[in-house]
């Protein structure tokens, strides 16, 4: 399987256990490793048959909108779901990183989520 990866997106979202922590938004790092077989894109150089990793960024921009989280681990989910949802992947590993302890560079979870396999549906 191929592997598409976007590395440390930055995105403001509002996360945090604390009421006040979440009140703001807070700076995040996403990396999302998205597998998906990219043979066909290859060659035939066309977009359509692999991930846009453009549309995904842009999307993932727009996610904290209107939302909040209290966990990053359950953002991370989130993040996952939406990307086997809407973009087609066959496994996504979502890693987001929080700069919450002023003694470390970042805290962080990393979650894998696999789409459940659909009868009668060829990923190629």
């Amino acid at each position: 399987m191929d592997t598409i990866i976007i590395e440390d997106l930055e995105v403001w979202y509002h996360v945090g256990v604390p009421d006040d922590e979440r009140a703001r938004p807070q700076r995040l790092l996403l990396t999302v490793a998205m597998q998906h077989g990219f043979a066909a894109a290859a060659a035939s150089d066309d977009l359509r048959r692999t991930i846009d990793y453009y549309a995904v960024s842009r999307r993932l921009l727009r996610f904290g909108e209107g939302r909040s989280w209290r966990l990053i681990e359950k953002l991370a989910v989130d993040v996952a779901e939406l990307v086997l949802a809407e973009f087609g992947a066959t496994e996504v590993s979502v890693e987001v990183k929080k700069f919450i302890l002023p003694e470390t560079r970042h805290v962080a979870v990393r979650v894998t989520r696999t789409r459940p396999h659909q009868p009668g549906r060829c990923d190629l």
